[in-house]
């Protein structure tokens, strides 16, 4: 009588910074989602300045 529901498949939500992902349903049926983050800044590697 007790039917186990299926959640439709969710496309990946893009915005400028962060990519949202659906994952697998676990035992209980629970649908998560992962949150990836892109970098907000570039990193630049370091020079010592120059002497004068």
């Amino acid at each position: 009588m007790s039917e186990q529901k299926t959640r439709p498949q969710v496309p990946d939500g893009r915005s400028r910074f962060v990519l949202t992902r659906q994952k697998q349903p676990n035992e209980k049926g629970f649908v998560g989602y992962e949150v990836i983050w892109d970098s907000f800044q570039k990193e630049v590697k370091y020079q010592t300045p120059k002497r004068p």
